[in-house]
């Protein structure tokens, strides 16, 4: 075996040797930097829930639109409890002392068309729901009252009956979420 060939086995294994420690090096340093990073991007509420806020009342969602579904509004209030009762340490009461009260409205339920690609038939149709909240804080004498409003799509082959049929849940849900997100996280 020449110099040559021995000086070129010797760089070679440094090489590999080197490799090795730089794929570990980077190896263990990606896998720091995502342990940290997860405790970083964790979902933490920046709103909060005061220490003494411990009851809620959660009225009846009336449905004072211009067309009713008679469901809706029981479906609005059956969802929002469990969403509230579900997810935060408040327990439910009928007490209109309750430390937070929080009623709402259907002011909002209507079926639109919109303006297809021929613009001579409308390819699809647009329920937009609002509702109004009036959340009460007993313990602050704070009243505060904000609107959500979703828009949904659908088929213009379907009637608003065969729609809500597939969008009622969705419009539920949807809702219920923006109320929880409005009182409890401060969006």
């Amino acid at each position: 075996m020449n110099f040559f060939n021995l000086y070129s086995d010797i760089i070679n294994k440094r090489m590999v040797a080197l490799r090795m420690k730089w794929t570990m090096g980077w190896l263990v340093a990606g896998i720091s930097m995502l342990m940290v990073s997860c405790g970083i991007y964790k979902f933490k509420d920046t709103g909060g829930l005061p220490a003494d806020v411990k009851t809620i009342k959660i009225g009846f969602i009336e449905n004072r639109a211009r067309y009713v579904n008679p469901q809706v509004a029981q479906k609005f209030t059956d969802k929002i409890q469990q969403k509230i009762i579900g997810n935060t340490r408040l327990t439910r009461t009928n007490d209109d002392n309750a430390h937070y009260v929080l009623n709402g409205t259907i002011t909002t339920y209507d079926a639109t068309q919109t303006v297809g690609v021929s613009a001579q038939q409308a390819s699809t149709n647009r329920l937009t729901v609002t509702l109004h909240m009036v959340w009460r804080k007993n313990l602050t004498n704070e009243v505060e009252e904000f609107d959500v409003t979703r828009s949904f799509d659908y088929s213009a082959n379907l009637s608003l009956q065969q729609a809500e049929a597939s969008l009622l849940d969705e419009v539920v849900r949807t809702l219920t979420d923006d109320i929880f997100n409005r009182m409890f996280s401060n969006w």
